[in-house]
């Protein structure tokens, strides 16, 4: 997921390097080392105020359960598990300042092993470089832009540019975009849309995988209307736009690369106020959360069919040791866990797997232990790291909304075996 959300327009060079400075900026304990040799510090680094909150609480419950399950012990190691914040109340999102705030403190913390997240793409272009210089390593629950990780996928440099060390230190435990884009527009595809209009909201994540979407598009014959057009989230309403939209060549489809919290739930409002009755709309993992139901309302969705991409298996749909991870979790809190709760007890899970191979408190030998893993039998199947870091698991899952809530509909082994 990677989700990012628009930073502030003016970013003051004193106050990050103020921040910087602070051991105190992330919320959580001090990042003084605690001086014990079998004391290990784990640290998340995630939204934890503002509209990404719901979701990154059933994260963090999936941190947690891991931990819970191991009694915050891996063989003679406690572990100190340190809940941080990258948003601020007064943007209401991650900002840049305190994503290298909290990645500056773990970096300070010689207690400090793992870092869990970031949970925005654009969140990790800041942390990834400080951790990497200290050889931290991450495990990401949620970031999916393809250029984290892979050369030649995302952005020119990248991922060369986020190691400054030379040897990369970013995990993820969730496909990434290239493989959700391709099934996004292979969907698409089945569901007969043959012309397709494309917005983003102009951040690292959202414009990332509507360009990919946009390129599979063209590459299965769908034609892309007018190229692709961001928006800006600040904007209180597309009505503007869609009017423009509905008085032009008309499409099958609106794709919005973006997420809940860069106005997907008003685009899809914006549809139905257009008059478009007969589009279709199309989103990604941004926005496979109940909060994208319930800011546009669930009488939306009775008239605009909608169409949610999200990598992995949803709940009702888990079988085998996901399937126990989704009653163990709703035993523990009471309800189903949000899509990505499952990758943050993977994430837990992989850190404990990482901390058992190294058998001692040194962040390279976690490091390389981490990149090391194979054959992992985890919660989203068995898989492993490869040399980039990331999860060889591919699965992929549509979803469609009906009664307010998110219902399955196809998986991308589906698509591949046509």
């Amino acid at each position: 997921m990677n989700r990012v959300i628009r930073l502030l327009p003016v970013v003051s060079l004193c106050a990050v390097a103020l921040c910087l400075g602070l051991t105190g900026c992330g919320n959580g304990t001090s990042s003084t080392s605690s001086g014990d040799p079998n004391t290990i510090k784990i640290v998340s680094s995630l939204p934890r105020t503002g509209s990404a909150k719901g979701q990154t609480d059933t994260i963090v419950n999936g941190i947690q359960m891991a931990f819970d399950e191991v009694g915050y012990q891996v063989g003679d190691f406690k572990i100190v598990y340190e809940d941080l914040d990258d948003a601020t109340a007064a943007q209401g999102a991650w900002t840049a300042e305190r994503e290298a705030a909290n990645a500056d403190q773990a970096v300070k913390d010689a207690d400090t092993m793992i870092y869990i997240g970031p949970y925005n793409s654009g969140a990790a272009k800041v942390s990834i470089p400080i951790l990497n210089k200290a050889g931290i390593l991450m495990i990401s629950p949620a970031v999916t832009w393809p250029g984290m990780t892979k050369p030649g996928k995302g952005d020119p440099g990248e991922p060369g540019i986020y190691q400054p060390s030379g040897t990369p230190n970013f995990t993820r435990v969730v496909p990434a975009d290239d493989i959700q884009a391709a099934f996004g527009a292979k969907w698409a595809k089945k569901l007969g849309v043959t012309k397709v209009v494309v917005l983003d909201d102009n951040e690292t994540y959202g414009k990332g995988i509507a360009t990919l979407f946009k390129e599979n598009c063209r590459e299965l014959g769908i034609k892309v209307i007018g190229g692709q057009q961001s928006i800006d989230p600040l904007q209180p309403n597309f009505r503007n736009l869609m009017a423009q939209i509905a008085g032009g060549e008309k499409p099958d489809l609106i794709y919005f690369g973006g997420t809940s919290q860069s106005k997907a739930p008003t685009i899809a409002k914006d549809i139905l106020a257009a008059g478009l009755r007969d589009v279709k709309f199309m989103v990604p993992d941004g926005c496979f959360e109940l909060t994208f139901i319930q800011q546009a309302g669930a009488e939306t969705f009775k008239t605009l069919p909608t169409y949610v991409t999200f990598g992995g298996d949803p709940p009702d749909r888990a079988t085998g040791k996901t399937k126990e991870f989704a009653e163990k979790y709703l035993a523990k809190y009471g309800k189903q866990p949000e899509g990505y709760a499952i990758y943050g007890y993977e994430a837990g899970k992989v850190a404990i797997e990482a901390i058992k191979k190294a058998g001692k408190k040194d962040r390279a030998a976690i490091l390389a232990a981490g990149f090391g893993i194979e054959d992992f039998d985890g919660a989203t199947g068995k898989w492993s790291f490869d040399k980039n870091g990331d999860t060889t698991a591919r699965s992929m899952t549509g979803n469609t909304i009906e009664n307010g809530a998110f219902k399955y509909a196809i998986q991308l082994s589906d698509l591949e075996t046509e």
